[in-house]
């Protein structure tokens, strides 16, 4: 008798303790904007949580560039870390897809491509207030520019984005725990379950000023 009431006890008291709280993204990686509602961009992003990088990617089966291009992607450190915890991200989140050019050849190296010094350009991507905008930093711009909805970038993620219209499918390190913490969106899964997810029609695909 006493050891079952020892038992219940502890489980009472494992019931009563409250789930680790995920810490907030502090004000220093918190997104900052001008007095028009333009994204000040985070001037050490290159010192963030490194996710991934593309070359030559495209949501439609026709595009054909004149030229190679590599994606990097960035996000806010709190960010990531929450991400870890709940496999989806937090309010104040900030992604940052840096754009630069493919080169070949430069000095030994004879086939493939290496990356650009020089940025060809950026876009953010910002949860604040629990909505996804999009940010355009091209050119000598200070600050991103606001991609007003309901512009592809918006209905594309909205579809097809595998995490709270996030691109995690091409995350390799985050896809899996997305997996595990069963935070994939129902259109990601569906999308995945027929034999040949389609393409995009070039008519409907995001386009970018630096693409």
């Amino acid at each position: 008798m006493l050891k079952l009431l020892v038992l219940s006890s502890s489980l009472l008291l494992f019931a009563a303790q409250p789930a680790t709280p995920v810490a907030a993204v502090p004000s220093t990686e918190a997104p900052a904007y001008t007095s028009d509602g333009s994204l000040v961009p985070p001037t050490h992003y290159r010192e963030w949580i490194y996710l991934t990088s593309g070359i030559d990617m495209s949501y439609s089966s026709t595009a054909n560039p004149d030229h190679s291009m590599f994606d990097n992607v960035f996000v806010n450190p709190a960010s990531y870390r929450s991400f870890l915890e709940t496999g989806t991200w937090p309010d104040k989140t900030t992604m940052v897809l840096e754009i630069r050019g493919a080169e070949s050849p430069i000095s030994i190296n004879k086939r493939g491509h290496t990356q650009s010094g020089e940025i060809m350009g950026m876009e953010l991507h910002v949860k604040d207030h629990g909505k996804w905008s999009f940010y355009d930093l091209s050119g000598d711009a200070k600050a991103g520019k606001l991609i007003p909805p309901p512009a592809s970038c918006y209905t594309c993620h909205e579809a097809h984005a595998a995490v709270d219209t996030t691109f995690v499918q091409f995350y390799p390190t985050l896809l899996p725990l997305a997996k595990q913490k069963n935070t994939l969106s129902p259109a990601y899964l569906k999308e995945i379950a027929e034999p040949t997810a389609p393409a995009i029609p070039a008519s409907t695909a995001p386009t970018y000023p630096t693409k």
